[in-house]
């Protein structure tokens, strides 16, 4: 690890909704601070929450795929560490038993979680959704390097995160 570990996950015993990303970026280690960063912004608006109920505990855990920044790769960051997931996700997630919805974002926590009922592509698995559901909603990943993903497929946006928003209401 570049930066040394930093582990960013929270949760609580009364969390309703985990969240599963990737893994924190430069300024979300530095700051310690989950979804602190231009992703975390577009994350809150896709799920309709303020700042107060996204750090809430209780609404939601933060749990991603690799807890600590695994580094600098060609295009955006490495992939999250994978020993982390395999470690740590099940004994968290044990001590969350009111958990109501599991957010999966982007293909490593998709294809991790859901395993081969994920589909061929990230675009695949997000237009199943609904497949999904109750327990699981995969979406893409907020980055601002997604802006490409979301420009070609604004269906996600019309159509799936209002689903996405109403779904959260319905939970906090």
């Amino acid at each position: 690890m570049p930066l040394g570990p930093r582990p960013v996950v929270t949760g609580h015993i009364k969390s309703k909704i985990i969240i599963i990303g990737q893994a924190p970026g430069t300024k979300v280690h530095a700051s310690g601070i989950p979804w602190d960063d231009q992703s975390g912004k577009k994350l809150k608006e896709w799920l309709g929450v303020t700042n107060a109920q996204f750090y809430n505990t209780e609404n939601f855990a933060i749990v991603p795929m690799g807890f600590c920044y695994p580094g600098k790769a060609k295009t955006g960051d490495l992939p999250p560490r994978p020993e982390c997931a395999p470690q740590w996700h099940d004994l968290l997630l044990k001590e969350m038993p009111n958990v109501a919805l599991i957010i999966l974002i982007g293909t490593y926590a998709q294809k991790h979680y859901l395993k081969d009922k994920a589909k061929r592509t990230l675009t695949e698995t997000v237009g199943e959704y609904k497949s999904y559901l109750p327990m699981y909603f995969p979406i893409p990943h907020p980055s601002p390097t997604n802006r490409f993903w979301r420009a070609k497929n604004p269906w996600f946006e019309e159509l799936v995160v209002p689903e996405l928003k109403e779904r959260i209401k319905e939970i906090i």
